[in-house]
């Protein structure tokens, strides 16, 4: 009757195991249930699962009771290395009848008392899938009359054809789900580059959001703020979405805000009748209304005179408005990108922009990150300018030098991409050997000026980095008008002339060149 007993027993802690195993937890987790459930029911101790690691080379703990404190989840055992070791090699299972009388027990795993090595049996079955040993599973054994060791050997190893098959089944699924996770990455990575605008380059994850960005906006009628710093792309962005949007057979319209006056911008934007000031001698029709069924770009929106903002808002809002002395309402059909480089948040505080004018523009905001935010895109945009001014010079250049790799990577770019261009078009020019080499750059990029920058000490070595940088990019934005720059800045014309000498600026070569009229002039 009690060996009866014992065999009920052993049949419902065989079914725990298997409902345990059913779950749909995970692995070291379910695991750790079944051994358990090995202790709580048949009296078990310590029961410890290694599997073999993936290359193949060691076992590796998996899972323990926790009821038990595991000295290091790390350790291990290499194949044929004590008792567990040998156990993986001869796929035999093994019985040791006190542990502390077996040379080959390590006593790796768990902590132990001294007294109950003595009384403490010990048996270790493998895991085997097919012919071939992929674990163990082991556990103490007290001696007791109503189970021998052998019995405890032959529940174990049940226990173990069982555990091998959910494992086997978990690390095939565990095999597909890495396998799918891996095509995912790469087909992710197809898409990312299906969906670069044309004619940009670069796949950092900053210029990634970017095209992610475009992409979203770009089938929308949605109103675009492009913000970043001068020498971005922003013009660039603005054709991107047009071009991928269901307007692209439509006209693409730009008008930079900040060259015209505001008496010269509201003709140029809104048309004129005859007559209605000196000069009008016919009528006129504006950027506006030739930008019907297209989409109209408002660059260097930040200078949109206060005085206009309200007409402007009217076609933001209604998409209408009247030719300057007229009272004919006209209706379009356009879409609105803005772009700047200014602090529009500064500027309506300031009194200078609206703030229903602000909300209007900033509904779907897109930021173009500075080249120096972007520096692993720097070889590839640098290799496009060499094979573009290459051609166009009749110059065969193979290669860019290391050391001119490094220097642009030095370089903080305050004139961005446009800058960068600049830059390899100067190279390109200098370059009589097929390679551009460190010597080739411009004086901005040459260590002369770091040089002489850190001689002077750290801090003061910083703060005329930053001067320089904030008078280069005063400078250019002026087309290297020294006059403006110093009223940008807030200082007198001498006073920035002395700084340009001192820091060694040239400034002549910010003068304005004229753009290329065509879709896109450059590349970002």
């Amino acid at each position: 009757m009690p060996e009866q007993n014992q065999h009920i027993i052993e049949l419902v802690a065989l079914y725990s195991v298997v409902n345990s195993l059913n779950a749909n937890s995970g692995q070291a987790q379910i695991l750790t249930e079944v051994l358990e459930t090995l202790e709580r029911d048949l009296g078990f101790r310590r029961c410890t699962i290694m599997l073999l690691s993936p290359d193949g080379n060691e076992l590796a703990f998996e899972a323990t009771s926790n009821n038990h404190i595991v000295k290091d989840h790390n350790k291990s055992y290499r194949i044929g290395e004590g008792v567990t070791g040998n156990v993986l090699r001869s796929s035999k299972p093994a019985v040791i009848e006190r542990i502390s009388d077996e040379p080959e027990f390590r006593f790796r795993i768990h902590k132990r008392h001294k007294d109950e090595n003595i009384q403490t049996a010990f048996i270790c079955v493998p895991i085997i899938i097919g012919s071939e040993a992929i674990g163990t599973l082991s556990a103490n054994s007290p001696h007791r009359q109503n189970v021998t060791l052998n019995n405890a050997k032959r529940i174990l190893s049940i226990v173990a054809s069982i555990i091998a098959h959910d494992v086997h089944l978990k690390r095939k699924a565990k095999s597909k789900r890495e396998k799918l996770e891996r095509e995912n990455i790469r087909l992710r990575g197809e898409l990312e580059s299906s969906k670069r605008p044309e004619n940009f380059i670069g796949n950092s994850s900053s210029m990634k959001m970017l095209y992610h960005n475009i992409n979203q906006v770009a089938p929308s009628n949605t109103t675009i703020l492009i913000r970043g710093e001068s020498g971005t792309g922003k013009e660039l962005v603005a054709s991107a979405i047009h071009y991928t949007s269901h307007r692209s057979k439509g006209p693409f319209i730009k008008v930079n805000c900040a060259a015209l006056s505001k008496h010269l911008l509201e003709s140029e934007l809104f048309g004129h009748e005859k007559g209605s000031f000196t000069g009008a001698l016919n009528k006129r029709i504006g950027r506006i209304e030739d930008a019907h069924n297209g989409t109209l770009f408002l660059d260097e929106i930040g200078e949109f005179p206060t005085t206009l903002q309200v007409k402007l808002l009217r076609v933001l809002q209604e998409k209408q408005f009247e030719r300057v002395d007229s009272n004919e309402t006209i209706s379009v059909d356009i879409r609105i990108i803005a772009a700047t480089n200014r602090d529009l948040e500064q500027a309506v505080s300031e009194g200078k922009l609206r703030q229903d004018m602000y909300y209007r523009i900033n509904v779907f905001p897109i930021y173009i990150p500075p080249l120096r935010e972007r520096k692993d895109d720097i070889v590839a945009l640098a290799d496009y300018f060499v094979d573009k001014f290459s051609k166009k010079m009749g110059k065969d250049i193979n290669r860019i030098s290391t050391s001119a790799i490094n220097k642009m990577f030095a370089y903080h770019w305050p004139g961005n991409v446009r800058e960068l261009e600049n830059c390899i078009e100067h190279a390109v020019l200098l370059s009589n050997d097929g390679v551009i080499h460190g010597r080739n750059l411009p004086p901005s990029l040459q260590t002369p000026i770091n040089d002489y920058l850190k001689k002077r000490g750290l801090l003061k070595t910083q703060i005329q980095q930053l001067e320089r940088d904030i008078i280069i990019d005063s400078l250019k934005r002026n087309s290297g008008s020294v006059l403006k720059a110093a009223q940008e800045l807030g200082i007198t014309s001498r006073m920035i002339r002395y700084k340009i000498k001192n820091l060694n600026i040239d400034y002549h070569r910010f003068f304005t060149h004229k753009k290329s009229n065509n879709k896109y002039h450059t590349i970002y």
